[in-house]
């Protein structure tokens, strides 16, 4: 899966010389947290409710209304956006994405191709990318089954799914201690019943089932 199959194409975006107030109206009316800045065509920047809030004067400041408003509308996007924000290819994996998220402790991600903006990717996106990877809207059983570090491991796993005639809708192997993997099947059926005394049978331990 691709960020370019999850990324929100054509998205709203502002010039470098939009004022502060303008941006943040932007926002409050479209419902963003994040506006990309084009300047000719290509990406320029990136600016955030959060830095545009930070911008703005404190609460206990001593100014009037209309001299904090004199100053915002003074300020342009330019002068307080991120001037090079981290961007990610369409061509790159969903999982990538999250990875760059999470190290770099970002909300979204501008999607660059050939110098010019083609899209942008959120949190959100991925979350919901994350939600159909594991088949989590559909119905059926959540199955966890521990199982040695050994190749063809989740091989074997399946190969008893099969024998059951059980669809896997997803699939996720988390590394714990002492050689040991835990794989969570998700499964077509709502009675696995067979399946699981079958996996007992085989001397797998099953964690949960759910």
């Amino acid at each position: 899966m691709f960020v370019r199959e999850h990324m929100s194409t054509s998205p709203i975006n502002i010039n470098p010389a939009t004022p502060i107030l303008e941006a943040l109206n932007m926002m409050k009316k479209q419902k963003i947290r994040h506006l990309p800045v084009v300047e000719k065509g290509r990406l320029a920047g990136l600016v955030t409710e959060r830095t545009l809030l930070t911008v703005s004067p404190s609460p206990a400041t001593t100014l009037s209304v209309f001299e904090i408003n004199y100053l915002m509308s003074k300020m342009v996007v330019k002068e307080v956006m991120i001037k090079q924000p981290i961007v990610i290819a369409p061509t790159a994996s969903i999982e990538e994405a999250a990875l760059i998220m999470r190290e770099h402790k970002v909300g979204c991600l501008p999607v660059v191709e050939n110098g010019q903006l083609v899209g942008i990717i959120t949190q959100t996106d991925v979350f919901e990318a994350m939600i159909k990877i594991f088949g989590l809207r559909k119905a059926g059983t959540r199955l966890v089954v521990e199982t040695g570090d050994h190749v063809g491991a989740l091989a074997d796993i399946l190969a008893l799914v099969r024998e059951h005639n059980i669809n896997v809708i997803g699939v996720a192997c988390l590394e714990k201690e002492s050689n040991k993997f835990e794989i969570m099947l998700r499964l077509s059926t709502v009675e696995p019943e067979a399946l699981i005394q079958d996996m007992k049978q085989h001397e797998y331990n099953i964690i949960s089932v759910s």
